[in-house]
This record gives structure tokens, C-alpha cells and sequence, in this order.
């Protein structure tokens, strides 16, 4: 892996306003490298499909071209790692999603994301069958070896990464800002012990990125594109959850749902999954043959 310095250009295409991964990826494989975006001309830069003039211009602002320098001096002094879509450390099962992202950046222990993976996500306003039900799935499958991966919402996947932890495992939490900030602000002790423990905190967003609701879509895909399989604890008729769980299917994931109370709210979304074709998960065996693992 690089030196942050020596990704000073991926830090630049990174903090480049409204500029998705699609668009990133059209960039790289004309132009090859972020240096080459950084020095192209508006001309050269508009004759790339879906670059048009505003992009270009955003692309060209010098404003964002002084802020580097500030974000490799912050990510060196907060031990912040990152790996890039060139690298060849840069998750094979990620790489393999139609929009996978440019940059990620990493907190805690790199090493993390080398493990196989399985994702537990759900309500963030869990019930006691939930929280118990994912301590239970979460602490048996981190003893077995395998990462659980999370967003460190409220709910479900708070309890999905003290499960790994308590059973001294690894968990990743994928973050919907940047890593100057964890968001929610009462889960911050629950991040240090990630840290601590051994896990990793992920996010493509640069710092400064504020935690905001259109980012949490895009953050739900690198939670399923990482993962070989994902499991749904509780979720209701109408769920974010369920957001992650269409990206799951897309990327050609195994989803696995617990059942659920009939007379629960909360078990709606994941019954429904089930009768949809999810495969139920009643106990934490079902998950470990999953066929999805590299």
C-alpha cells in the first residue's frame, strides 16, 4: 500500500462534489490515474461520456486542489489508511459490484477486510427477540471465524458488532461519513472498541463528509458488496434495511432472514423476505454453508 502522500491525487478525485463512482470509474479508464484527472484540460476532460461541462469545471476548482494538503496532514495524524481501487490489497468481492467505490478509508486494522465476511444488519429499533437474536448469530459466527460486517446504526447492527467483540471476533463498520466524525455520537466508545479489538472502521467518504441521508444508500451497498452473505434480523414492511438487502440480491448475494413474531412490526420486512425466497436463518449453522465464500 501507498503512503498517504503518495495518494494525494486519489485524496483530490475523493473530494470532488457530486462526483460518483460511475463517473470516477469513466474517468480512470480513459485517463488512467488520478494524477492524469488532475492535470487534464476542460477539453480533454468533456470528451468523456457523462463528463460534462459542470463536471469538468468542478473537476478544474482550484478551491478543492488547496484543500489537499490539509486532508493528508489530518489522515496522518489520526493513523487513517487508504486503499484504492488500484491497490491490489482492494477486496476482491468489492471490486466485483457495478459501482464500487473509488477510495475507502480505513480506521483500525486493514487486515480486517482479508477475512471472510458476512453482513448482519437490521431495525434500528430493535426488539429484546432482536438484539438477543443477533448477539447470538453475530458472537457464534465471529467465533467461527468469520468478520461481521455492520453500519453502526442504532438497533440491530450496534448489537451485531458487540456480538463479534464479545466473542473476541473481528467486525467492520461501514460509515456513511467521514472518519472525523461517528455518527451515531453515542455509538463512539462502540467504534474505539472495534478499533481495539481488532476491527476497522470503512467509509469512501473523505473527512468533513457529513452524515447525510442520501449518503446511507450508498453506504449499504459496500456493506453487501463486501460481504459473501447477509443475514436480516428484523426489519420492517417499509425498511432502509431493505435497501441493503435489493443491493445484496443485486451483487448476486446469499440473503438469509430470521424469522419472526407474525404480530411484530418489526418482523414484517423479514417474513416477507422469506416468503420472496431469503433463506430462513434459525440458527447460526445455516450461515456457515453458505456457498458465496471465497
Amino acid at each position: 500500500m501507498k503512503t498517504i502522500k503518495e495518494n494525494k491525487y486519489w485524496i483530490w478525485l475523493s473530494l470532488i462534489p457530486n462526483l460518483g463512482s460511475i463517473k470516477k470509474q469513466k474517468l480512470l479508464n480513459q485517463l488512467k490515474t488520478p494524477e492524469q484527472i488532475y492535470k487534464a484540460t476542460k477539453q480533454e476532460l468533456t470528451k468523456i461520456e457523462g463528463i460534462g461541462e459542470q463536471t469538468a469545471e468542478q473537476i478544474l476548482n482550484p478551491n478543492i486542489k488547496q484543500e489537499i494538503q490539509k486532508h493528508i496532514e489530518y489522515l496522518e495524524q489520526h493513523k487513517i489508511q487508504i486503499l484504492t481501487i488500484q491497490d491490489t490489497e482492494y477486496p476482491k468481492q468489492l471490486k466485483e459490484i457495478y459501482d464500487y467505490p473509488i477510495t475507502l478509508y480505513i480506521k483500525g486494522n486493514i487486515e480486517a477486510i482479508k477475512q471472510q465476511h458476512i453482513a448482519i444488519i437490521g431495525s434500528r429499533e430493535a426488539t429484546n427477540y432482536g438484539i438477543k437474536a443477533t448477539k447470538y448469530f453475530a458472537y457464534n459466527l465471529a467465533q467461527n471465524g468469520k468478520c461481521i460486517i455492520s453500519g453502526l446504526a442504532k438497533g440491530i447492527d450496534s448489537y451485531a458488532h458487540i456480538g463479534a467483540i464479545e466473542a473476541k471476533g473481528k467486525t467492520i463498520a461501514i460509515l456513511g461519513n467521514g472518519l472525523h466524525t461517528i455518527y451515531p455520537t453515542e455509538n463512539k466508545e462502540l467504534a474505539n472498541q472495534i478499533i481495539k479489538k481488532g476491527g476497522a472502521i470503512i467509509t469512501e467518504y473523505p473527512i468533513g463528509t457529513k452524515p447525510n441521508k442520501m449518503n446511507f444508500p450508498a453506504r449499504n451497498r459496500i456493506i453487501s458488496g463486501l460481504s459473501e452473505s447477509l443475514l436480516v434480523i428484523e426489519a420492517k414492511e417499509k425498511s432502509g434495511t431493505l435497501i441493503t438487502t435489493d443491493f445484496a440480491l443485486e451483487q448476486g448475494r446469499e440473503v438469509y432472514a430470521m424469522p419472526g413474531n407474525i404480530n411484530s412490526p418489526n418482523s414484517i420486512g423479514t417474513n416477507d423476505l422469506i416468503k420472496q425466497g431469503a433463506k430462513p436463518a434459525t440458527n447460526y449453522h445455516d450461515l456457515l454453508t453458505s456457498t458465496n465464500f471465497y
